[in-house]
């Protein structure tokens, strides 16, 4: 890490083209009406470096993974990338209630729309055959008395997908008062965390795998030691 760098913000991975970044639970990625400090704007100031591009995004109550372009040329192939879903996203959450007995992975299909005035993503219950149907694979990783802890992969990006696929399916994130959670934390953030991304560099054409330590709250610690030796495989 550069003397530049703010110690709230880490790097996971840089290069020429590339900079990736562990976002904390509360940053917003780009500057919104509440002023607070956003990530883009921390990481051009501090590092001085105000080309820096976001073809990437994770809500602001979400932690983990950011991926940012150091040039236009960088920042249009990511998006080629994320548009053509050649970059994998794992993600891993904490949701309320017990998981179904006897499986241990799970594809939810489910058609959205965004509701623009609520600020949601709404599951569409009797999709059209026009509407896109879009998928996330959930896997359950650790299951204690009121909570279990899952990994997923969505297939594409749409806006709040993971959040509201799995309120849908009965299992919403923790803290996630927007889509029916029981109650909300101090610090607003939910507990979905942007755990990996995986793609093929877009100038040297090599594989990149960036993952970021998940949060280390009491929680999340109890979840993880239920695992085999306490590892947490996506």
């Amino acid at each position: 890490m550069s003397s530049t760098d703010d110690p709230t913000v880490p790097v996971l991975f840089e290069d020429p083209s590339l900079l990736i970044v562990r976002k904390p639970s509360g940053m917003p990625v780009l500057p919104d009406q509440s002023g607070d400090r956003d990530l883009l704007t921390i990481l051009r100031d501090g590092r001085n470096e105000p080309g820096l591009e976001l073809p990437h995004r994770i809500d602001r109550p979400v932690s983990g993974v950011v991926l940012l372009a150091r040039n236009a040329s960088v920042n249009s192939a990511m998006n080629d990338l994320f548009r053509e879903r050649l970059v994998i996203k794992h993600y891993r959450a904490i949701v309320e209630g017990c998981l179904p007995e006897g499986e241990q992975e799970w594809k939810l299909d489910n058609a959205l729309r965004h509701d623009t005035k609520s600020r949601r993503a709404i599951v569409i219950r009797d999709p059209s055959p026009t509407d896109e149907m879009l998928r996330i694979t959930v896997r359950r990783l650790a299951q204690g008395d009121r909570y279990a802890l899952v990994g997923i992969t969505p297939l594409g990006g749409a806006f709040h997908q993971i959040r509201a696929q799995l309120a849908a399916w009965g299992h919403v994130i923790k803290g996630d008062v927007k889509y029916g959670a029981r109650r909300g934390e101090k610090d607003r953030s939910i507990a979905l965390h942007a755990h990996a991304l995986r793609f093929t560099h877009p100038v040297l054409d090599v594989p990149i795998f960036v993952e970021a330590d998940q949060p280390s709250s009491p929680i999340w610690l109890a979840l993880s030691s239920m695992t085999a030796g306490g590892a947490v495989r996506s």
